[in-house]
């Protein structure tokens, strides 16, 4: 969802409507951000699955 926000507010600049371009540039980067956080978040889980089969 966010490469499709960022593409789109590409488009909506080229065209130079400003205000949709910076609007799906905000929801891109919420988009982002929270993509961001689930990443780490399953990241963080993985490691600590992988702590507790080592263990035992």
């Amino acid at each position: 969802m966010a490469a499709r926000s960022h593409r789109t507010a590409a488009e909506h600049n080229e065209k130079g409507d400003l205000p949709s371009a910076d609007y799906h540039l905000a929801r891109a980067m919420e988009y982002s951000d929270r993509a961001y956080k689930l990443s780490k978040e399953a990241l963080d889980k993985s490691h600590r699955i992988e702590s507790l089969q080592e263990n035992g």
